[in-house]
């Protein structure tokens, strides 16, 4: 075999496994830890703000609603609500003003303020 012949054999040969293997899925990341934020508070302040009214949350006494999404694994998850990368300021965001990244959803805007927010997401990012 002539020496083009056998390069353009050999890259014909190499390249549906290189193919294959690029294609390949992996998992995403999980998202990062809300470091800033206090988990334990952010367990009591969802109970204060009555989040388990509407989700089951694990960890959470009486959190145990069937309305929204379980929060089971949250900190595994790529999307806050479907829509933001699963960050800790996108879940910052959708904690303090759902209705203004999805207008409509039946998510209530509480009035969580920011640190609320914070400690919140910290909670969250805890159950993977």
């Amino acid at each position: 075999m002539s020496g083009r012949l056998w390069v353009l054999a050999t890259v014909l040969a190499v390249l549906p496994i290189v193919a294959v293997t690029g294609c390949a899925s992996t998992s995403p990341p999980p998202p990062p830890e809300s470091r800033a934020g206090r988990p334990d508070r952010g367990a009591q302040l969802i109970a204060r703000y009555g989040c388990g009214s509407c989700h089951t949350i694990p960890g959470v006494a009486r959190a145990d609603g069937l309305v929204g999404p379980p929060l089971t694994r949250f900190g595994a998850r790529s999307y806050v609500a479907g829509e933001l990368p699963n960050n800790a300021d996108n879940l910052q965001r959708w904690i303090m003003d759902p209705q203004a990244v999805e207008p409509g959803t039946a998510m209530p805007k509480l009035g969580v303020s920011a640190i609320d927010a914070q400690d919140i997401a910290a909670y969250l990012y805890t159950l993977d």
